[in-house]
């Protein structure tokens, strides 16, 4: 590997990953983000990611570890004042890269499984919850997750910290409602929709066909388009006081059952 060092914080390349971390505008125009810690880099890695760049502060990261990352990568030594400049994690693992984006297209998304499980989410703002519902399908295997009328940034650090790497192991799309139920239309993929509406509790449906478990912000819920597009609409019964359950919990429920009913296969 190629090392050089960097100690100011004045310096084009450390103002541009100032910039990636806290402009979504930035991210969007350079095609390019930045990653956060030695687990993280290593699933954009294993995800087929391009890393172009690693940067280091030695009194944290080992740099005997930067062996475990191909050899075509640039590393660079950085000084503290730099590290605490581009860090953006609470507690700190001294390493941080830049990556390049992924196209998140709809075309892009293959099915090795016949009937595969999707998750959807519509209008998603919270990068906490985002990154939670990624571990969730990350942790079922989920064959992908799709994010409708997405709000926030899918490369933003919060969701990639919240997500613990996740946003890289996950087959991920984006598009507007209209077309991804055109999409799931078009693949004979079952809409089960968290509606109260018309709706039926979640675990007398039967999901080990092609199926798509589409959930809503607690705010806002879902768009009537998914309401009108679905085989059954579906509901978690609620016990309690209230009648709405945070949309990662949700999530995590219906996918599991549908798991459950698949074998876990």
């Amino acid at each position: 590997m190629n090392t050089k060092q960097i100690s100011s914080t004045q310096n084009p390349l450390i103002k541009h990953i100032v910039l990636l971390k806290d402009k979504s505008r930035e991210r969007k125009k350079t095609n390019t983000f930045i990653i956060e810690g030695e687990r993280e880099i290593g699933l954009a890695i294993k995800g087929n990611y391009s890393i172009n760049t690693i940067l280091f502060y030695p009194d944290i990261f080992d740099p005997s570890k930067l062996s475990q990352f191909p050899k075509d990568i640039e590393c660079i030594e950085i000084s503290k004042d730099v590290y605490q400049k581009i860090a953006y994690r609470d507690t700190t693992e001294g390493i941080v890269a830049i990556a390049k984006s992924k196209t998140h297209d709809l075309n892009y998304i293959t099915f090795s499984n016949k009937n595969p499980l999707i998750l959807i989410a519509e209008a998603p703002e919270k990068p906490g919850n985002i990154g939670a519902i990624l571990r969730t399908a990350d942790a079922a295997i989920v064959d992908a997750v799709i994010i409708a009328n997405p709000i926030t940034d899918l490369y933003n650090p919060n969701i990639i910290r919240s997500s613990v790497g996740c946003v890289f192991t996950n087959q991920i799309a984006t598009g507007s409602t209209k077309d991804i139920i055109t999409f799931l239309n078009q693949n004979n993929i079952a809409i089960y929709s968290a509606i109260l509406q018309d709706a039926e509790d979640y675990h007398v449906q039967d999901y080990t066909k092609a199926t798509a478990l589409v959930v809503g912000t607690e705010a806002d819920g879902l768009s009537n388009a998914w309401r009108i597009a679905s085989k059954q609409n579906i509901k978690i019964p609620m016990q309690g006081a209230i009648d709405s359950m945070n949309v990662s919990v949700a999530a995590g429920i219906l996918i599991f059952e549908a798991k459950r009913q698949r074998n876990f296969e």
